[in-house]
Order: C-alpha cells, then sequence, then structure tokens
C-alpha cells in the first residue's frame, strides 16, 4: 500500500471540531498533573535511555545549542535535533503517529494550533516542569499539563539602515503600501512558516484581507521561513521587510549590522512557541529531563540572553537595551481559529502573491 501524504487539510477534517469542542464546550478535565522536580532516579532513568528525538521549528542555530547545553548538563544523553519548519513538522508527526511510528519524544512549534490537535488526538503527556508551575504565567501553561510556552517573539517591520533613512523608514502596516517600496520589500510565507501564519491570521483579521491585497502589488520578494526576510535585509537584496522575527533584527543590530526594528503602530504579532512531551516517545525519561531544562531558569534565560528571545519565566532578565513586551503594542492570535482557517488562508494568500 503506498504511503499516504497527509496534507494539514486532511488532518484538519478529523480534528477541528473535536479542538473546537475542546475549547469551548468545557468537557470534565482530569486534574492536572503535580509539578515535576528533576530527581536523581529520572537523571538515571535519562541515561539509560541515552538520547532524545527533538522536533524543532526553532531556528536550526537555537535548537542546537538548546541540545548542546542539555548534553553539557547531562552527559551519556545526546540530543538529535530534527528541525523544520512548523508546518512540515506538523505533517511529518501526523504520517508518523498516523502510521504507528513513534519517532518523537519532544516537540517544539511556532504553531500553537498543533498543539490543540495533538492534545485532541491525546498524542501529548501531562508533565508539569517545576519552574512551570512556579514561575509561568497561567495563560501560558495548557491548564491539563501537556504543553507550555518554551519562548516567544515578535513579527516586526524592519529596515537597512544604509538603505532607508531613519525618517523615511515605514511605522506601520499601511506604509508598506506606499508606491515608493515596490519591489522593495520581502516577507515569508504562511505555507512554510507557522510564524508567519499566525502572523497572517492576526493581520487578515485585524486590518482586513485588503491590506494582503494591496500588498500583494508591491511586487515584495517572498520566501519561506520568518528568519529570511531579516537575511535579506543583511545582504541588501531588499531594503524593508514586511514581516520577519524581531530576535534576528535584535542580534544583528548588537553586532553593529546596518539594520533596525519597527514596532508597527498598529501593533505586532506575538508568537508563542508551545513545547510538549509525547504520551508514546521512545525516550520518556530522557524527553521529561529536557522538557525540565528547556523551561527552568538557566535554559531559558540562554534563550534571551544568546538568542534575543523573549520568555515567559518570571525571573528571567532581559537584555539592556531590547524593548519589553510591557511596553509593545501586542496583537494576539487565536489558536482555535487557525486550525479552523489555516488552509483557507494558505489557499488565499497563494492566490494573492501567486506561490
Amino acid at each position: 500500500m503506498p504511503k499516504r501524504h497527509w496534507s494539514r487539510r486532511d488532518v484538519l477534517k478529523t480534528s477541528t471540531a473535536l479542538a473546537a469542542g475542546v475549547l469551548f464546550a468545557e468537557p470534565l478535565r482530569a486534574a492536572p498533573p503535580p509539578p515535576t522536580t528533576v530527581t536523581p532516579e529520572l537523571i538515571e532513568a535519562a541515561r539509560k535511555e541515552g538520547k532524545i528525538s527533538y522536533y524543532s521549528a526553532l531556528e536550526l542555530t537555537t535548537a542546537e545549542r538548546l541540545g548542546k547545553a542539555f548534553e553539557a548538563k547531562y552527559p551519556g544523553i545526546s540530543v538529535r535535533v530534527e528541525r523544520s519548519g512548523a508546518e512540515r513538522i506538523y505533517q511529518r508527526i501526523a504520517q508518523e503517529q498516523g502510521s504507528g511510528i513513534n519517532a518523537v519524544d519532544v516537540a517544539n512549534s511556532t504553531d500553537p494550533a498543533h498543539y490543540l490537535d495533538w492534545k485532541s488526538k491525546d498524542w501529548l503527556a501531562a508533565y508539569l516542569p517545576d519552574d512551570v508551575a512556579k514561575h509561568f504565567p497561567a495563560d501560558q501553561v495548557d491548564p491539563d499539563g501537556t504543553y507550555a510556552t518554551s519562548c516567544g517573539w515578535l513579527e516586526v517591520i524592519g529596515y537597512n539602515t544604509g538603505l532607508v533613512k531613519p525618517e523615511d523608514a515605514p511605522k506601520s502596516y499601511a506604509d508598506l503600501l506606499d508606491p515608493k517600496w515596490v519591489s522593495k520589500m520581502v516577507k515569508a510565507h504562511p505555507g512554510y512558516s507557522g510564524a508567519i501564519m499566525t502572523a497572517t491570521f492576526v493581520l487578515s483579521r485585524d486590518l482586513g484581507w485588503q491590506f494582503f491585497e494591496k500588498l500583494a502589488q508591491q511586487k515584495v520578494l517572498q520566501v519561506q521561513s520568518a528568519a529570511d526576510p531579516p537575511k535579506k535585509l543583511l545582504l541588501g537584496e531588499r531594503a524593508v521587510m514586511a514581516d520577519g522575527n524581531d530576535y534576528n533584527l535584535l542580534l544583528a543590530k548588537d553586532q553593529g549590522k546596518p539594520v533596525e526594528v519597527v514596532y508597527p503602530s498598529e501593533g505586532a504579532p506575538l508568537i508563542i512557541v508551545p513545547c510538549g512531551v509525547f504520551k508514546n516517545a521512545p525516550n520518556p525519561n530522557a524527553a521529561r529531563l529536557f522538557q525540565s531544562f528547556f523551561f527552568s531558569l538557566e535554559g531559558q534565560q540562554m534563550l534571551v540572553d544568546e538568542f534575543s528571545h523573549r520568555s515567559f519565566h518570571a525571573q528571567i532578565k532581559e537584555k539592556p537595551g531590547h524593548k519589553p513586551l510591557s511596553e509593545i503594542k501586542l496583537l494576539k492570535s487565536d489558536p482555535a481559529a487557525v486550525l479552523a482557517q489555516s488552509e483557507d488562508i494558505k489557499a488565499r494568500y497563494a492566490k494573492l502573491f501567486k506561490v
């Protein structure tokens, strides 16, 4: 029998209604798991397993750095990073789980809607690291303890300061529609990037699809990942990015590169990146130990200091010179709506931008 390729539409046909019921029907919940501390017994059990398979939509350098830090703290346990775009990870896990292949231990996606689907299918294990219980706000933790927000960032406008003067730079999404930016912009694609899927949902909801209809007339260079537009700015291939990760620009600016971040006046889409342990993880103890490390103060501070990500851990110290979330107008998503609308968003977007 030929292997079936599961599209997101295939998955949604069997999951959207169930996910909506989970969110809106207020079903009876099992008691959340008790907070779990890292014990010598857990470490020993994890070392016996000796490895972990970590699927991540974080950038490869970030995911591998996290893996190396974990390996240094817990010698004898290796981390295999499987990095791809969030939508690709989503499809891969659907294919594996549908075929009875238990390959993923921990998964990290830039599209929170994925966790609604995985949870509705009972694919996620209830596991609540002690740091999450003590130091994370309740709105960043699944009530049943199956996932929590490991980090976040913002989708923003940016520009190359060698090509654009500050006084001429766009300050809002509306400014991107000025004819002077024709053929001078770059943006990422919601069919590849979970972060851009979220941003596209938020902006189409708040600004209307007419914004994208007009933006598509600006002859925008289309790339895949939300990390790609900042790279095009750095290379000078485009003067302005219509979307992209703020952390890439913050890191480049800290290094003296000619780029600037613009938090749009209409607000910046907030991207949260959940992480969860899979119920049928082949290395369940190593998976739980990794999840605890990821959410620890050590793991979270590393993400802030080395990669300019945002953390919801209450004890984190922000990098000097970086604008805190409290000073930025945030546009927040609705994961259930993204789950229901994602296929339509991708189809409409592809038609408008002809990609």
